[in-house]
């Protein structure tokens, strides 16, 4: 592995720990039309692509995702989920102490998330402090969104580094995917939404257990 300038970090099961979040805004956009509740865990399969495949899969679980019920069904979820981002969301643990350590290494911090990109920075700002990371990306209208390497790269070349000077950190099959096709090292990490059989068949060139790993990969 080249020596890390940067570290591009997926959010949502990488970062912070939203599935119950995004469990209690999918359950009350199903429930405002008489849909019944999903269990959290089951939420774990569908997310990671972005806010509309995750409320077209839940919508599939009721075998009704026609499109004027997923019209329907997202605008009471972002209708929600707009009032609260923080609902049940912190980041997991050891998170805090991997950035401030990159940090101290002069490592360059980055977030690339398919979430809406106001969203990620009011996400980034509140729980780790506004301008912390060096770069924040979500996604805007009209942009690519993972694993097209797009915005990955773009990131890359705002920190003045090579992709393949970049760990790309993300818990899915998505982030190792757009990791590959961005040139970038992939990490998958264990801690949030899915299994290591899904990244280990995705191609991860590292899959850790716990933050303080990635420290010991880039050393």
């Amino acid at each position: 592995m080249n020596k890390i300038k940067a570290c591009i970090f997926d959010l949502d099961g990488t970062l912070t720990d939203t599935i119950r979040a995004i469990a209690h805004f999918g359950n009350m956009a199903l429930a405002a039309y008489g849909m019944s509740a999903i269990p959290v865990e089951d939420y774990k399969i569908y997310v990671g692509d972005g806010r509309d495949k995750l409320i077209h899969r839940i919508l599939s679980v009721h075998n009704a995702d026609t499109p004027e019920m997923f019209e329907n069904v997202r605008d009471v979820y972002d209708e929600n989920y707009e009032k609260d981002y923080l609902y049940d969301t912190d980041a997991y643990d050891g998170i805090r102490e991997l950035l401030a350590a990159l940090k101290n290494k002069g490592i360059k911090i980055a977030v690339c998330s398919n979430k809406p990109d106001n969203v990620v920075h009011f996400v980034t700002d509140t729980i780790f402090g506004k301008d912390y990371f060096d770069t924040v990306c979500g996604v805007i209208d009209g942009m690519p969104t993972k694993p097209n390497p797009y915005t990955a790269l773009k990131i890359a070349e705002n920190l003045g580094a090579q992709p393949d000077e970049c760990l790309f950190l993300g818990d899915t099959n998505v982030d190792i995917f757009t990791a590959k096709n961005a040139g970038m090292t992939s990490v998958g990490v264990l801690w949030g939404f899915r299994t290591r059989t899904e990244l280990v068949q995705a191609g991860a060139d590292y899959i850790v257990e716990n933050p303080h790993v990635i420290l010991q990969l880039i050393n």
